[in-house]
Formats: structure tokens, C-alpha cells, sequence
């Protein structure tokens, strides 16, 4: 675990990067390595490899920052150097708080040694005394949870066991900053959800989630900003929504495109026309699209609901070609974890939609919205009505956050994802 390094700097910044650079040295061959160092002139014999290049960014407290890219663009050698691991050929990394971090999955574990005694082993890296570790132990072995194998060499762990022993003892030890490089990735779904979890909790303390992942949906449903790097250079820093699609069309084409600005703002019953047309995927020969999307009458793609509340959806579609035909029109729901709690569509509730003009609005009114605590993602998607012949799809637009008021409902509390209207009655 690393303290605070660096200069001061703003109160409210936990990572500052500034004009960041690492290179290597590429030789052709080794003789090459050997040549340069006892040439009497220092002659150069290697070419330079910009692993980084010129990185600059500033990570508030309490975000979530997820880096992408493909490999070798840069990601693992950037974590390294913010956690100290690597020292940069220049510029200069400022941190405020301790990190914990999990770059490489069972990094630091000694094989022979047990859970246990890797548990004391990394924590007394970390600066930890005894005591202090004594007092954390059932608190990591706990969430861990990996059984008797707690007992056991960490030879015999599968990369799954590595991974929860890994990110529990790096959690507990409460760092102010979390970096994580893939090491969740080996996990199973349910150890993963239960990581995310709490990741979420975390971040509500002014803490800090640095979250490296292929997988974009898990980068979607966790970081509310995003770094893409390119050969070791920044391509773009932004809102998740935005870069997260770019990136997906420039590994389909292979391009970086120019970013796409709302076409109209002409508005139609308080929609914006078009504001929707260029998210997600809209096959190249759709006869129609989604134009707007209003949830409870608002454009924010961000509000809070309570469990039971109504809750209305608008969406505005622009009819390009379609004739006479109905369309097919789904909604899922989607946990913040990943989980598809239900999906939805007009086909198989045996409802008709026809698009009567070049603008049509579809509303959609969930009734007694029986989700609990948490966050949840809608996505749409709008097909030909056999379902098959896809015209647009737009995963993880709108973000709901549900509020259960426990004491209106006469409840304690609730356990699951989903809350069932019930009453308990006996015959005395």
C-alpha cells in the first residue's frame, strides 16, 4: 500500500498525471544491448518505444475511472507507474491517500505459504501491524470466502481463489484509492457481482476506483468516466457513453471517427429530434430509429425513483421507410451488477405498434415499479417484428436509481432485487 506521493496538490484530486512518458530501449538483436554499453563513445544502438507518451489527467475523489484500449496500448504500464511499481522516464505522478491495487492476479503471494499466511504477509507489506492485521483477518476471510483452502498452500489455488483471496485482502485494508487491472476477470459471476457491489459502496466514501477491463459492459456498469489510450498516447477522456462507443466503432472499422453531435434540436411534443440517432448500433439500412427517449417526462438520462412508483417512458421514433408494418419494440432492465432482472416487447405481449407518420411516439407505463435499493440500466432495441432483423439498439441509456421507502411501506427491510406486495396472516 502506498501513502500519499507527490507534491500537494488540490484538495479534491486524488491522481494527478502530468506530461507522463515511459520509453524503452528496442534492440535489434542482444549484441546490439552489448555493443552500446561498452562503446567508448556511447554510441546509440537501440531505437526509442514510447510505452507512454505525454499523459495528462487529474482523478477526483469519489470517481469511478475506467481505462481501455487495446493491448499494448499502454493501460498496465500506467497503473504501474501511479502505484510505484514502475518509475516514468519523465513527468511526474501526484497521489493523496493510500492505494491498494491488483495488477497482476496472486502478485505478492508467497506459493508455499498458506491463505493465512499470505493474508499476514501482504498486509504486513503494506505496513500493517499485527494487531492491525489480527483485527481484519475474519473480516477478509469472510468475503473471501474460499473455504477450508484458507488453510491450504496457495499453490493449489485455482486463478479464481487467487482472485477473491487478492481483492479481499486489498479492500479491507481500506485504501483511499482501488486499482484493479483484470484480476476480476478470472472470478466467477457471483464473486464478481459481489465485488461490484462493493465497489459501489466504496466509491460513496471520497474514494477512488481505477478500473482496467476489456470487457466494456463491466466498464460501463461501474465507471462514470473513461481514459482510451492508443500506442501508449491519450485518444480521448470522457463521459463512459460516449468514449465507450467510439472505442467499439473504431475496433469495428478501425478508424477513429469524429465525435457526433446532435443533428437537431427541433422539438416535436417537448422531444429533441434525433438526439438518440447516433447511440448504439443503427444497422446501415434501418427503415427506422429511435429519435428521443423521455423517462418520467424528463431528458436526463440519470433519475431516482421509489419502489412502486409509475413510471412512464416516451419513446420517439422516426419512421424513415417503414410501410404499414409493425415493428418490434424491447426494453430490458439491467442490474448494476450485470443482471437482467426482465426484458420486454411488444411481439410477445401480442400488441401491435404501426409508426402512422415520420415522427410517432410509443409510451410504455410500468405500473408499481417493484425494484429495490440499487442502480438499474434500461436498454432498447427496435427490430422488424419477427424479431430477428435488428434497426437500432442502445444498451444502458437511461440509469434509474431506485429508493425503497421502507418505513412507508411498513417494511424492515428486503432481501433480493425485487419487492412483492404481500401480507402474512394466521387462522388464530
Amino acid at each position: 500500500m502506498l501513502k500519499t506521493r507527490g507534491a500537494k496538490v488540490d484538495s479534491n484530486i486524488a491522481i494527478s498525471v502530468q506530461n507522463l512518458s515511459k520509453i524503452y530501449n528496442l534492440y535489434k538483436t542482444p549484441k546490439d544491448r552489448f555493443k552500446e554499453a561498452i562503446h567508448p563513445f556511447k554510441k546509440s544502438y537501440h531505437q526509442n518505444f514510447y510505452a507512454l507518451k505525454n499523459i495528462d489527467f487529474t482523478i477526483k475523489k469519489s470517481e469511478r475511472v475506467g481505462v481501455i484500449g487495446k493491448n499494448g496500448a499502454g493501460k498496465s504500464t500506467l497503473l504501474k507507474i501511479i502505484t510505484g511499481v514502475l518509475s516514468p522516464t519523465s513527468g511526474k505522478v501526484d497521489t493523496v491517500g493510500t492505494i491498494a491495487s491488483l495488477l497482476e492476479l496472486g502478485a505478492g503471494f508467497n506459493p508455499e505459504m498458506t491463505g493465512v499466511e499470505n493474508i499476514y504477509l501482504n498486509a504486513t507489506i503494506m505496513g500493517f501491524s499485527k494487531e492491525e492485521i489480527e483485527s481484519k483477518i475474519d473480516k477478509i476471510i469472510t468475503f473471501a470466502d474460499i473455504g477450508d483452502f484458507i488453510q491450504q498452500p496457495v499453490k493449489m489455488y485455482s486463478s479464481g481463489m487467487f482472485a477473491r483471496l487478492a481483492f479481499s485482502v486489498a479492500i479491507n485494508v481500506e485504501p483511499d484509492i482501488l486499482i484493479i487491472d483484470e484480476a476480476l476477470s478470472v472470478g466467477d459471476m457471483a464473486f464478481q457481482n459481489k465485488c461490484f457491489r462493493y465497489m459501489d459502496n466504496f466509491i460513496q466514501n471520497d474514494k477512488v476506483i481505477l478500473f482496467v477491463s476489456h470487457s466494456l459492459s463491466a466498464i460501463r456498469l461501474l465507471c462514470n468516466r473513461v481514459i482510451w489510450l492508443k500506442d501508449g498516447e491519450v485518444v480521448e477522456i470522457g463521459d463512459t457513453k460516449s468514449v465507450t462507443q467510439r472505442y467499439e466503432e473504431f475496433m469495428r472499422t478501425g478508424t477513429i471517427s469524429a465525435r457526433k453531435e446532435n443533428i437537431s434540436t427541433e422539438s416535436k411534443s417537448n422531444f429533441i429530434k434525433d438526439r438518440f440517432k447516433h447511440e448504439g448500433e443503427l444497422s446501415k439500412d434501418a427503415e427506422c430509429y429511435i429519435s428521443d427517449i423521455k423517462v418520467a417526462k424528463s431528458h436526463q438520462t440519470t433519475l431516482k425513483v421509489e419502489t412502486f412508483e409509475s413510471l412512464t417512458i416516451e419513446i420517439l421514433i422516426n419512421n424513415i421507410s417503414l410501410k404499414s408494418q409493425s415493428i418490434g419494440l424491447g426494453l430490458a432492465v439491467v442490474r448494476q451488477d450485470g443482471l437482467e432482472i426482465t426484458r420486454m416487447n411488444n411481439i410477445r405481449d401480442d400488441r401491435d405498434i404501426i409508426l402512422p407518420s415520420a415522427y410517432s411516439t410509443v409510451t410504455l407505463v410500468m405500473n408499481e415499479l417493484n425494484l429495490l435499493d440499487g442502480e438499474y440500466y434500461l436498454s432498447f432495441f427496435l427490430s422488424k417484428s419477427n424479431l430477428t432483423e435488428s434497426f437500432h439498439k442502445i444498451e444502458n441509456i437511461i440509469k434509474v436509481i431506485v429508493e425503497t421507502p421502507y418505513a412507508k411501506c411498513g417494511w424492515k427491510e428486503f432481501e433480493g432485487c425485487m419487492a412483492i406486495k404481500h401480507t402474512w396472516n394466521t387462522d388464530s
